[in-house]
């Protein structure tokens, strides 16, 4: 009977970790940025998140490829961090007072904020 009872939980055990989903999945998109220290503030900003596998972001290409587990996180949650450490891209304006507290030589030419036309 305890025999019994230990395969039926271990096969319990190996059933719920086989239902567990994960999503992978890629994207790519750009961040503006303009060297090495760029490069290394932008990944840092990603780094230990939840669901994020994998990021590299490209100085000459300026462009970001992200692995992550589309239950645990979502893109535009992965561009609000980059946002937050003052980089804009392609999905939302980066910080406005991260991006003054860069070093000079990672201050690129931001895009003006479109003008919201008044009803």
């Amino acid at each position: 009977m305890i025999k019994f009872l230990s395969t039926l939980m271990l096969g319990l055990v190996l059933l719920a970790a086989c239902n567990q989903k994960s999503a992978n999945a890629e994207a790519s998109f750009k961040v503006w940025g303009n060297c090495k220290m760029c490069k290394k503030t932008i990944e840092a900003s990603l780094k230990d998140k939840a669901g994020i596998a994998e990021a590299s972001w490209d100085v000459k290409s300026k462009q970001m490829k992200v692995s992550f587990d589309s239950t645990q996180i979502k893109l535009q949650d992965i561009q609000q961090y980059i946002a937050a450490a003052g980089y804009d891209n392609d999905g939302v304006r980066g910080n406005d007072q991260a991006y003054a507290g860069l070093h000079e030589c990672c201050k690129y030419d931001r895009a003006p904020l479109s003008a919201t036309p008044m009803p």
